[in-house]
């Protein structure tokens, strides 16, 4: 049985741990060639390196700063280095730095932005060049029900998880007639690192917030990553898809 995406070839930012390293492994699994990009640990870049080389698809990674501007250039450089082509763009690298309103730094503010929103404006801009010249692609960039809603204490966050969608609206509108496709996922609360540092009476208490009665899955997360990558979703474009178990509803 031939695999969702067989020989296609992936960008995915901050994808050595978390939800990018379960996008980055989702995608190998279906059969796609994969690049990602990494801040600083060494280690879990290897490890995400070798896990993704065991699919028997081609794996690389590219160490920096997406908050960078030039970065997108050297990730672009590499990637035409690799690949012949690039079919897929997830931007997913991301941070928090929470705080209240009244207490947030200004330096805190700018970071969040600039590393959750900004680098996928310089990601995106460099990407959607190679895929119109193949008037071909998809592209994913990974928002999250806090740019839907808000949240107390996280106005840098939300804020940049807003701008996520307003980029890829216009994204989509500027780009449908080559047959570029943008798409946005929202996760609600998922089981990453952040969620593991939670009591037991917070994660109850969270998890009563949740149509589905449970916290979501990296996996949760990849799979719909992996529906809008593939061919399956060639008439979807604009949207903004939830992965939340129902805690907006």
């Amino acid at each position: 049985m031939s695999k969702l995406l067989e020989n296609k070839n992936a960008i995915v930012t901050g994808g050595s741990r978390g939800i990018g390293k379960a996008i980055c492994l989702a995608f190998a699994r279906e059969g796609a060639n994969v690049l990602f990009t990494y801040l600083q640990n060494d280690k879990a870049a290897e490890e995400t390196k070798a896990q993704l080389e065991d699919f028997g698809v081609k794996a690389y990674s590219v160490k920096g700063d997406v908050k960078d501007p030039e970065f997108a250039e050297t990730v672009s450089e590499k990637a035409k280095e690799v690949f012949p082509g690039i079919d897929i763009l997830m931007n997913n690298a991301g941070i928090t730095k929470d705080s209240l309103l009244l207490r947030m730094k200004a330096e805190d503010f700018d970071d969040v932005i600039d590393t959750n929103l900004n680098s996928a404006f310089y990601m995106l801009k460099t990407f959607s060049k190679m895929m119109m010249k193949a008037r071909q692609g998809s592209i994913i960039n990974m928002s999250s029900v806090a740019g839907l809603k808000g949240n107390a204490g996280q106005a840098n966050y939300s804020a940049s998880k807003a701008g996520l969608i307003g980029l890829t609206l216009s994204s989509a509108k500027e780009l449908a007639s080559r047959n570029i496709r943008v798409n946005a996922i929202a996760p609600g609360l998922i089981d990453t690192d952040m969620v593991a540092a939670l009591t037991e009476d917070q994660r109850a208490k969270a998890e009563s917030q949740i149509g589905l009665g449970r916290i979501g899955s990296a996996d949760d997360v990849a799979e719909l990553a992996v529906f809008l990558a593939s061919d399956k979703s060639s008439y979807i474009t604009g949207q903004v898809i939830a992965v939340d178990g129902g805690i907006l509803i």
